[in-house]
């Protein structure tokens, strides 16, 4: 059975989802394949594999928080920390809902799956609304662009939620066995968000950048996102049998959307600049001499010492002000007379 508009029934069925013991019916809707459990210490842990790989994309995107909060004076800075700040409580979530830490049956799941739908949307939103910083409608970092960006995150996420926790908990119209509103939020809108954040970036990069390498990055994040999501959906149960059910589909899901992320950070990276005369980083910075009279041929080294010891009139001394014939000048010079 194909996908179908407003159902998860084929989806749920091939993917291990967070919603999906939440949707189609009061048991929700099991996998055909799904990876192995493993038991630490008494507590049954799920999806071990794919737990692992949370733990690294929150390393990982703990580093790029950091190499962005270094770029003081780059262009959107504070826009796409945003992005990456949200996609590491996405992944903390989901390391928690995964694992089973937070079981399906526990009184606080639906509420922390309708959390997580709600940051999965706002975050695609970020993305789209970052995706727009570059043409600078409004300048980036001012309180316009900053809270512009807040609010409809805000707003996304808080639709998100109430579509997701009235859909689990079957109230205001919503039911888990027809949740349409949910699939359109969990399946067509990151569609939608990526597919124009695409689009704009290879706009941008064409219409102002003379520089044609950032349009590999472009593409290699699009193709590890779009690998993620046929790998979860069309091939996660062969991958499961194949490797008997130590990985799943979602194992390199997870792993290929950290690389669609990463390579968000490289293109944005990539097509950023430091303005040097406000830039305090720590790194050193290499200074080229242009002035052609402090960039002449390098003086002999005794004809050097011949000029700065006995010609008090000669060449200036950092010692003792602009020139050394302030201390050295007059009757005194050096070495001194036989006489003295």
């Amino acid at each position: 059975m194909g996908v179908q508009f407003g159902s998860f029934d084929a989806i749920c069925e091939k993917a291990a989802l967070i919603i999906c013991p939440l949707v189609g019916t009061d048991q929700g809707i099991e996998p055909q394949c799904y990876s192995r459990n493993v038991d630490i210490g008494g507590t049954l842990i799920f999806q071990p594999s794919t737990c692992f790989v949370h733990i690294v994309a929150l390393i990982m995107t703990a580093i790029m928080i950091l190499h962005i909060r270094s770029k003081y004076t780059a262009v959107g800075r504070k826009e796409i920390v945003m992005f990456f700040w949200m996609y590491a409580i996405i992944e903390l979530l989901a390391m928690f809902l995964d694992s089973g830490i937070i079981p399906t049956s526990n009184v606080v799941y639906p509420w922390f799956a309708a959390v997580y739908t709600g940051l999965v949307a706002a975050t695609y939103c970020c993305l789209l609304i970052n995706g727009f910083v570059g043409f600078q409608f409004a300048e980036d970092g001012t309180p316009l662009s900053l809270w512009f960006l807040r609010i409809s995150c805000l707003l996304i996420w808080g639709v998100s939620f109430f579509l997701a926790i009235a859909t689990f908990k079957q109230f205001a119209g919503f039911r888990y066995s027809k949740p349409i509103a949910l699939w359109i939020v969990y399946i067509l809108w990151p569609l939608i968000c990526t597919a124009i954040y695409i689009v704009s970036q290879l706009i941008l990069v064409f219409r102002t950048l003379e520089d044609r390498w950032p349009i590999g990055d472009i593409i290699f994040g699009a193709a590890f996102w779009t690998i993620a999501q046929v790998l979860l959906f069309a091939f996660s149960v062969t991958i499961c049998d194949a490797i008997k059910h130590y990985i799943d589909g979602l194992f390199f899901f997870t792993l290929c959307m950290l690389l669609s992320v990463m390579m968000v950070y490289k293109y944005w990276d990539s097509i950023t600049r430091e303005d040097l005369e406000f830039s305090v980083g720590s790194k050193a910075t290499v200074w080229e001499v242009k002035d052609p009279l402090l960039n002449s041929a390098p003086m002999d080294p005794s004809e050097e010492d011949i000029r700065s010891t006995y010609n008090a009139g000669g060449g200036a001394s950092l010692v003792g002000g602009v020139s050394g014939a302030q201390m050295y000048g007059g009757a005194r010079r050096y070495p001194p007379s036989a006489g003295y």
